[in-house]
């Protein structure tokens, strides 16, 4: 069965937090003949979203007609802090999240969980310059801003932008073994970082 990844887009969300994810579970889904991911994009609103600098983006689903995610991915984004002022998109993924096999927050999106609850306790990472703004909202989190990203079983976290594509590959790893990780990141000519 095709395991639905799901990642949220919003205004002003950062494209390569959210792009990056996208591709490389797609490209794993192509490599292994569309049979084992089934990648969406979700955004709060029906219609387009204008992410970062301008990008226009038509997500497939708005957040009630969008099926349960077996993976979730909340990028981040100037766009990201408002969310944490929206109780209906927090609701939505910790209601989400509680079902999904994984949870992974890009770059600032470790805010909207922290926000949330869900990085109480675990050790995580964001944007070097969100450091400040994640310690506040999960003071009892041990933040290591020096890893690419942190898997915490349940719950990972990637740093800035270009590192949800190593955590992402990571997860690849995790659910389709190394090799399935290894030819992904082949295909897409990126070197990893861990």
């Amino acid at each position: 069965m095709r395991k639905n990844v799901a990642i949220l887009v919003f205004d002003d969300v950062e494209v390569l937090d959210f792009a990056g994810p996208f591709e490389v579970f797609a490209v794993a889904d192509e490599l292994r003949d569309h049979l084992v991911f089934n990648v969406m994009t979700v955004a709060p609103m029906p219609g387009t979203v204008r992410a970062r600098n301008g990008l226009k983006v038509v997500p497939d689903y708005a957040l009630e007609a969008c099926p349960q995610p077996h993976v979730l991915v909340v990028p981040g984004g100037f766009g990201a802090r408002a969310l944490l002022r929206n109780p209906v998109i927090l609701e939505w993924i910790q209601t989400r999240a509680r079902k999904a096999e994984l949870t992974m927050s890009v770059c600032t999106g470790a805010l909207v969980l922290a926000k949330i609850g869900m990085l109480d306790g675990l050790r995580v990472t964001t944007h070097h310059l969100a450091v400040d703004e994640l310690r506040s909202l999960a003071p009892s989190a041990v933040i290591d801003p020096g890893a690419r990203f942190h898997d915490n079983g349940a719950v990972l976290t990637a740093a800035g932008i270009s590192a949800g594509i190593d955590c992402s590959l990571h997860v690849v790893g995790r659910l389709l073994g190394d090799d399935a990780s290894s030819a992904t990141a082949e295909y897409m000519e990126y070197e990893r970082r861990h």
